[in-house]
């Protein structure tokens, strides 16, 4: 009688497991009834015939975000879960809980300084209205394209600012001017001090990273000449706010950095709350020099690119 059993409940479980039949169906096809189904359903289990494996997506999440914290000594790590290892699927799921982030944590008063970029474009999309007084939204580089490409940079700026209830304050330059010369005398201009001062004095940052790929935004804008982009590929691995560092964070050409107009990398590291938010394989060595650099004290990262960031070793 036991081995009947023993085998009636491994088919019944087989079936209801496996070939996603009903207690109904079952009972039909075994010429049993319902309950009896039901009984032997449950004493599979007990058996231990049926081990029950929940793949629960959001468990190792807290484990990644103490890591990061710990390996790079951040202030905050949110890891964010993607259902798909693919840059535009990471990028929407980020953003969303970017803008999430941003609208439960800006307080009255908070000077925001804003970057742009894909990402941050993304997030200002997302961005819903929050009741708060005194709050300044400023550009923290220029944005001006020298060629077809749309940085969005004043879109971005400017739905950051309806988020908060304030006046954009705009830095309406290029980002990358044709020489140090010709920038030092823009940021002479009154106007352009204060924005400048201000993204200085900003409180809160909010950037991503770029990369040095054919395909970055940056290069494709008509800032840099074929030699300058050969020297950028050699010798960086990504930017902050059009800035170039290395794998350890260092400032990879003085002479682009001294024609770049806009925050300066050593300001992000004094702001209350300085805030990257980046994921993709694309961006795990820019993520791993922004953070060695102690360009940010809050990320937030997708689990794909996090892995892949407690990986790298340099």
């Amino acid at each position: 009688m036991d081995r009947e059993k023993q085998q009636l409940s491994i088919e019944a479980a087989r079936l209801y497991y496996l070939s996603d039949y009903s207690q109904q169906e079952i009972a039909k096809q075994l010429d049993l009834s319902r309950p009896t189904v039901s009984r032997l359903l449950q004493y599979a289990k007990e058996k231990g015939y049926v081990q029950i494996t929940v793949m629960d997506p959001f468990e190792d999440l807290n484990e990644l975000s103490s890591l990061l914290k710990e390996k790079y000594d951040l202030l905050e790590a949110h890891v964010v879960f993607s259902p798909k290892d693919d840059y535009p699927t990471i990028t929407d799921y980020l953003s969303r809980f970017g803008a999430d982030y941003l609208q439960d944590t800006v307080k009255d008063g908070d000077i925001v300084g804003v970057s742009w970029g894909t990402t941050m474009y993304q997030i200002a999309q997302k961005m819903q209205p929050k009741q708060v007084k005194g709050v300044e939204v400023v550009q923290l580089k220029g944005g001006i394209s020298h060629s077809h490409v749309n940085t969005y940079s004043a879109e971005t700026i400017q739905l950051f600012a309806e988020a908060f209830q304030t006046a954009p304050r705009y830095l309406p330059l290029p980002v990358v001017f044709d020489s140090a010369e010709v920038k030092e005398m823009v940021e002479q201009d009154r106007h352009i001090q204060r924005i400048i001062e201000m993204g200085k004095q900003a409180n809160v940052a909010v950037f991503t990273v770029g990369t040095v790929r054919d395909e970055a935004l940056l290069f494709r804008l008509g800032y840099f000449r074929e030699e300058e982009k050969a020297l950028l590929k050699e010798s960086s691995v990504g930017d902050i706010c059009s800035r170039f560092y290395d794998q350890d964070g260092r400032i990879c050409s003085e002479a682009i950095n001294n024609r770049t107009i806009g925050v300066e990398l050593d300001d992000l590291r004094t702001k209350e709350r300085s805030i990257l938010v980046a994921g993709g394989h694309r961006k795990v060595a820019s993520i791993h020099g922004a953070l060695r650099g102690k360009y940010a004290n809050i990320l937030i990262i997708d689990q794909h690119t996090a892995r892949a960031l407690l990986n790298v070793t340099k």
